[in-house]
């Protein structure tokens, strides 16, 4: 593993921060740039920071850009995501509760995004060795294991996102077989995305971010290239689209 690269996007957020220090103290990887909307801080150890933002094509081009200088990627995982904003957005419990500009917004960081994510980085992964790109989802977004209907706009984004990694990984074969490409599923964790959430979870059922990065990493590690195009929980168990 020594002398490999990775990128995740999302850096600043819970699980996106306890991945990139989980790869750095790993020892594992020479470089791990730690993308997010933050202006970029100082280097330390082999975290490189780097100013991408999901809904700025030209921002993610020229982070793109500024890493092709320096080779090819083995890591990519993107972890931005929302499921709520203040007042603004909130999880519908009734289809009459689905609002355009909400909906929009849900779409835009959790499938578009992602989706322009995997145009400008797709490209960045090594052709000659296994390379894994996972995208944090959502097992609300599946629409085979769901059971209770509810949270349109997050599960219909978190479901879109699916559908494109499933696309991503048919065009990725081509060009590197050995190459990897799957949606997580991270499990309930305490960060801000799931707060509002937390009251009525059963014992045991909240991971740390660090656990969750955890388990992530140990989840992408036994993935083969067979198994690429599916949705994965947090422990390795496959969830149906």
């Amino acid at each position: 593993m020594a002398g490999k690269r990775a990128l995740i996007i999302g850096s600043s957020g819970g699980i996106g921060g306890a991945l990139v220090d989980a790869l750095d103290a790993s020892g594992d990887f020479e470089r791990i740039y730690a993308g997010s909307r933050q202006p970029p801080g100082r280097a330390r150890n082999s975290i490189y920071p780097l100013t991408i933002d999901i809904l700025d094509e030209s921002i993610m081009a020229a982070a793109a850009a500024e890493i092709s200088r320096e080779g090819l990627l083995d890591l990519v995982i993107v972890a931005s995501g929302l499921l709520h904003r203040d007042a603004a957005i909130r999880p519908e419990k009734s289809f009459r509760q689905i609002d355009a500009a909400s909906l929009t917004e849900l779409l835009a960081v959790n499938s578009i995004g992602p989706a322009l994510a995997a145009k400008h980085f797709l490209p960045l992964l090594a052709v000659d060795r296994r390379a894994v790109i996972a995208f944090l989802s959502a097992r609300v977004g599946s629409i085979g294991d769901n059971r209770l209907g509810g949270w349109h706009g997050y599960r219909a984004s978190k479901a879109a996102l699916n559908a494109l990694v499933r696309c991503f990984s048919i065009e990725l074969v081509r060009s590197n077989p050995e190459a990897i490409a799957v949606a997580l599923h991270p499990g309930t964790v305490d960060t801000r995305l799931s707060a509002p959430f937390q009251a009525r979870l059963r014992p045991g059922s909240l991971f740390s971010a660090r656990e969750s990065a955890a388990h992530l990493l140990a989840v992408i590690g036994q993935l083969s290239p067979a198994e690429s195009g599916g949705l994965f929980g947090w422990d390795g168990r496959r969830i149906p689209y």
